[in-house]
């Protein structure tokens, strides 16, 4: 496959050198692309060691052949990485004042791009019109993610790892299939089965364009006393991923974040409507309060399934528990069990889809779905996403594996890869059950 990699001037080029031996050692004929700016952070002799191919930036070079149509031409896919925040301006108004600008003017092939900016350059709304105005045009966007940037600084804007774009590029140039085909990059399996699915074209962009989202992500909180509480690892990563991707495909999404970080909450995109909640009762009542005007709810959080029966005023002291304390818990009421049961009357599957989350601490996959099938049966859920957690696995983690059950317990689809490539492959079953 003849794939041209972009590379504009931002100090995730260095990344984009891994990306493109990751393509080559695929076995892909590759061309990188690099604009002037980025030939400041990687020079020329590494991208054609890398690439086994001549670089250019110029349109002026090669005239005879008109190499900036060509390339754009005989392209199969296209992927730049990083892409700026002055790339993602100039590609949206159409600019083509380097080799790069004209060779996507020419192509009519997949185009992939994996932003890379500071999290204020982000989150402008310039930048923010700016990529809307390219998924409706079709462009792929991967990332970015929420990390470690330059100078220091942390949030949202790091560009994602080469291995994650490249799946998710392949992905879209990969064979035809069934329900989990955009995920397929992240090994998913097809509906009704636990065989690997073919990797199938992506979906339309805006595939969710019309429907209202609930999202519920975090991990609750019961309060023992003014200073401590009962709670759980839960960063929230999974279902901000959910919530970002359903907005990016064109849903109303409104998130329930219980205790996230202001760094993952960073990851959304600035349409998407936050209510914070502390404890399960206050996300019951947040849920329960817009569940009749939903579409999909994924129940994506960690909800504590005990509270204290008693919370101090005052915070409790060894001077007065003495040597032991003994804790009274009480069940919380099962959020997901209450909205299955009171979905509004006439409502089916398909026009309301409940989705439940189960993370298991599981020796086995027999077990693990196992577990998921028993508890799917309890909840009533339209699906069930079951993932093995463990010390080091699940919860606080970029990656997550999910194993997705239907009404009929079968395994509908599997996934495993960053927590962001998961969420569509979520996604993708909620729209298969709503035929």
């Amino acid at each position: 496959m003849k794939i041209i990699v972009g590379v504009t001037g931002g100090i995730a080029a260095y990344k984009s050198v891994s990306l493109v031996r990751l393509l080559i050692t695929a076995g892909h004929d590759v061309s990188v692309i690099p604009t002037e700016s980025a030939l400041r952070f990687v020079g020329t002799p590494t991208w054609e060691a890398v690439s086994r191919n001549t670089v250019t930036t110029t349109v002026h070079d090669d005239v005879a052949r008109v190499r900036h149509v060509a390339l754009g031409q005989e392209a199969d896919l296209i992927i730049v990485a990083p892409a700026t925040a002055n790339f993602l301006a100039k590609l949206t108004a159409g600019l083509a004042d380097d080799l790069l600008g004209t060779t996507l003017l020419a192509t009519r092939a997949p185009v992939v791009v994996a932003p890379a900016m500071h999290t204020e350059m982000w989150q402008h709304p310039s930048t923010v019109d700016n990529v809307q105005t390219l998924r409706r045009r079709g462009v792929h966007i991967v990332g970015p993610e929420s990390g470690a940037l330059t100078g220091g600084d942390e949030g949202p804007g790091r560009m994602s790892e080469p291995a994650a774009i490249v799946e998710a590029a392949l992905g879209l140039v990969s064979g035809a299939g069934g329900v989990a085909d955009v995920a397929a990059v992240a090994g998913v399996a097809g509906a009704g089965t636990d065989a690997a699915a073919p990797a199938g074209p992506t979906k339309p962009e805006q595939d969710f364009a019309g429907l209202r989202v609930l999202v519920s992500a975090g991990g609750t909180r019961e309060p023992l006393d003014p200073v401590r509480f009962l709670g759980n690892r839960s960063s929230g990563r999974q279902g901000v991923a959910i919530a970002a991707a359903a907005a990016e495909r064109g849903a109303s999404v409104t998130i329930v974040a219980a205790n996230i970080g202001a760094d993952v909450l960073g990851a959304l995109p600035p349409e998407v409507a936050v209510v914070h909640v502390g404890t399960a009762t206050e996300l019951s009542d947040a849920v329960g309060s817009v569940r009749d005007s939903t579409d999909v709810i994924v129940m994506a959080a960690a909800v504590a399934d005990y509270r204290p029966a008693e919370v101090s005023n005052g915070k409790i002291t060894k001077e007065s528990a003495g040597a032991e304390l003994t804790i009274h818990l009480v069940a919380n009421p099962d959020v997901l069990v209450g909205l299955v049961q009171d979905r509004a009357a006439g409502q089916s599957p398909a026009s309301q889809t409940i989705v439940g989350f189960a993370a298991e601490t599981s020796p086995t996959r027999e077990d693990l779905l196992e577990r998921g099938r028993r508890k799917r049966a309890r909840k009533g859920a339209d699906l069930l996403a079951v993932n093995a957690v463990g010390w080091e696995s699940g919860f606080e983690s970029p990656d997550n594996t999910l194993v997705i059950l239907g009404a009929d317990d079968s395994v509908v689809a599997e996934a495993s890869g960053s927590k962001r490539l998961v969420a569509d492959a979520l996604l993708d079953a909620v729209l298969h059950v709503r035929g």
